[in-house]
């Protein structure tokens, strides 16, 4: 039997075993402009979450053995497609992601940035399917028996392998120090610097130290529905992408980022009236 959980669209938690959706709990916000957008739903319930899940399971085979791993460029804006971007672009090595059925992995390929991280976001526990890691390559993932997701683990397994540039998508703000205490350690006792640059994803719910904390250790973080996370990154950040689900560019790197992908894309269209998550929490 396999069994991941998901917080999803609107942060509801998820439960899905052996391809079938078993729970799905009460979501946190009730409009979220890019399931409005992306697949008309106008109020986030339980039914039309489950719904959405069972077209995903059904549709690129989430969380199951059939998961295609893989996924071309639309020109849309996000963090896996940032990373994807960064990638291709041979600026960073490697990308630390999640994903159902492997848990923490090292993803070097831009499209299996983008159909890993672009499909499946706030996976919190997954099970191991040996159809998924084949997909991926049993050597990058951080640990093939047990599916774990821990991506302080992963950073020093992509150090191991001599990876120098090294992107990280977290969720923990305490992942965040850690993480920079890693690299901190790690450029002091060795003669090769490595860089670790910190993607903040599934922000929706932090509360304002874990936020503060966020913009403190990471390179890019994402606002999702999440309130503390505009009002710091409206103050602080020195580059925002979008409106609706803005995402702050926190240091130099992480600005050039951003604007390399909004490069990429052919710029950004400004919106008149940009509609936002209900409520901001």
């Amino acid at each position: 039997m396999d069994e991941h959980i998901i917080e999803a669209m609107g942060k509801a938690t998820i439960i899905i075993r052996d391809g079938k959706v078993i729970e799905v709990g009460d979501p946190k916000i009730e409009y979220c402009p890019l399931f409005h957008k992306h697949r008309g739903i106008e109020k986030l319930t339980k039914e039309k979450i489950k719904e959405n899940m069972e077209f995903r399971i059904h549709d690129f085979g989430m969380c199951s053995p059939n998961r295609q791993v893989k996924m071309k460029d639309f020109l849309s804006f996000g963090i896996s497609e940032t990373l994807s971007t960064l990638l291709k672009e041979n600026i960073i090595d490697c990308a630390i992601m999640v994903c159902e059925g492997c848990g923490t992995v090292i993803v070097t390929d831009g499209e299996m940035a983008q159909g890993i991280g672009g499909r499946v976001s706030g996976l919190a526990r997954t099970t191991v399917m040996p159809e998924v890691i084949e997909k991926i390559g049993k050597e990058n993932v951080l640990n093939p028996e047990i599916a774990i997701i821990d991506q302080i683990a992963g950073i020093q397994l992509c150090i191991n392998k001599g990876y120098k540039n090294i992107a990280v998508t977290i969720v923990d703000s305490e992942d965040a120090s850690s993480i920079r205490d890693v690299e901190k350690t790690y450029n002091e006792e060795n003669d090769k610097d490595i860089n670790i640059y910190i993607f903040a994803v599934h922000s929706t719910g932090v509360d304002k130290k874990e936020a503060e904390q966020l913009f403190n250790y990471c390179d890019v973080v994402t606002a999702c529905a999440s309130k503390p996370i505009r009002d710091i990154g409206e103050e602080i950040a020195i580059k925002k992408v979008g409106e609706s689900i803005p995402i702050y560019g926190v240091t130099e790197k992480g600005k050039e980022f951003l604007e390399l992908r909004v490069e990429k894309i052919g710029g950004m269209t400004a919106k008149k009236d940009p509609k936002l998550p209900s409520p901001l929490i």
